[in-house]
């Protein structure tokens, strides 16, 4: 039988980054930002540093041999270190001669499934930067076809097809888990899915992922309309926006009410393009609201909405096949005040996460910080000795932002 140690702060630190990142869902789907970046951009280590990550470069193809130069148009997302999330605990110096199984297994693994929670639900809440939302609002994916529409989305936007994955809420799961055993799949059995896995269909790995969100459609009602053409915008004057977005005048909603952040709706005549060909696509280009918004007192009076993507109708970086029209219809996606789950199908590079390892304060005598692939925990601890216990804190301080809105999509079902 092997004789217990005191556990010291080193070790228990490198087994809640242990933990933290088995637990972690979402956030092992995401872009982590490079922690040699983040040291180098990051002033300081307290919130409200930035972190500065590149938007894509586009160009266009010329025809004929004169070269026609173009401009190498990068712009950047700015990412906002906010974010600090902890879980406290207080031990008797009898807990600490556990060994570090025995503690993990009682006290470390159910601090850290807590705070991948939490950090997986902030990445979650980044579908309100997400204008695409394929399939009709509250019908469960409980068919290929359903899922496919995801995927689908991704190729008529050019997404690259490396580091695709999918995020479904449990109940969403497990209907496309239910039609999957009626499948003749190479890489599927039934016991497969009994034990909790899905294959990678479609170049997407699915996963299930308990913390999805849920987005109550703003109270939209009225006769919506584009008050004002030509409100299309050129890159340069959008290229470092947080989110990628502008402004859009709307006039004819019903009066005093709430449109929230993340409602998603079209305008009739404007088109979404293929990033790479500019060709005009199919369906109309979907936007979102970056803020909430209450309309107008009086309906002919004009609302102000803030939206993603930005209007460019020209250029390497075009985003629509057309500025919208004067009195162009805005289409709501979704009833109004109604819920709905946000599952999601996206490629790594859509969200990001920056995690900054945290300074060790000079006061605190037990301290340790260990960091691994863009995950970072900070644990202090400090002992009481007239009772005899120690005060535990773990420490993380991260922030999160859509980096390409165009490699992400909400998925619902179909009737």
């Amino acid at each position: 039988m092997a004789t217990n140690q005191l556990l010291s702060v080193d070790i228990i630190a490198a087994e809640a980054l242990i933990q933290l990142e088995n637990n972690l869902v979402l956030a092992n789907m995401v872009n982590r930002a490079p922690e040699a970046d983040i040291k180098r951009q990051y002033n300081g280590n307290k919130t409200g540093g930035k972190v500065n990550i590149r938007r894509p470069v586009q160009y266009t193809v010329r025809e004929g041999a004169t070269a026609v130069p173009q401009n190498t148009e990068e712009g950047q997302v700015t990412l906002t270190v906010d974010r600090q999330r902890g879980v406290d605990m207080e031990f008797s110096s009898v807990d600490m001669t556990l060994t570090i199984s025995q503690f993990s297994e009682r006290y470390i693994t159910p601090a850290m499934i807590q705070l991948a929670n939490k950090i997986d639900a902030d990445l979650h809440s980044l579908y309100k930067r997400v204008p695409n939302w394929v399939g009709t609002p509250g019908q469960l994916i409980d068919s290929f076809g359903d899922f496919q529409e995801g995927t689908i989305r991704l190729n008529e936007q050019a997404v690259p097809k490396d580091g695709r994955y999918s995020c479904l809420d449990p109940r969403n799961y497990a209907a496309l888990a239910n039609n999957f055993t009626t499948l003749h799949l190479d890489n599927l059995s039934t016991k497969t899915i009994s034990r909790g896995r899905l294959p990678t269909v479609d170049g997407v790995a699915i996963d299930m992922g308990q913390n999805a969100q849920t987005h109550t459609v703003g109270a939209h009602g009225g006769t919506p309309l584009v008050d004002g053409a030509s409100q299309d915008v050129d890159y340069n004057t959008v290229r470092n926006s947080t989110p990628f977005g502008q402004t859009l005048i709307t006039d004819g909603w019903a009066t005093s009410a709430g449109l929230k952040e993340g409602d998603v709706f079209t305008i009739d005549g404007v088109f979404a393009v293929n990033p790479v060909s500019k060709a005009k696509l199919d369906y109309l280009q979907p936007f979102v609201l970056t803020a909430d918004v209450t309309t107008n007192a009086n309906a002919a009076n004009d609302t102000v909405l803030n939206i993603s993507p930005a209007i460019i109708a020209s250029g390497a970086q075009q985003t629509v096949n057309a500025a919208p029209a004067n009195n162009a219809a805005i289409n709501y996606m979704g009833t109004a005040s109604t819920e709905y789950v946000q599952n999601l199908v996206l490629r790594k590079d859509a969200f990001s996460l920056a995690m900054v390892p945290m300074e060790l304060p000079e006061g605190a005598t037990y301290k340790a910080r260990k960091s691994h692939r863009g995950i970072s925990v900070r644990l202090i601890s400090v002992y009481d000795g007239v009772n005899d216990t120690s005060l535990w804190r773990f420490d993380t301080l991260y922030g999160i932002e859509c980096t390409d809105y165009r490699q992400a999509v909400r998925l619902s079902g179909s009737p």
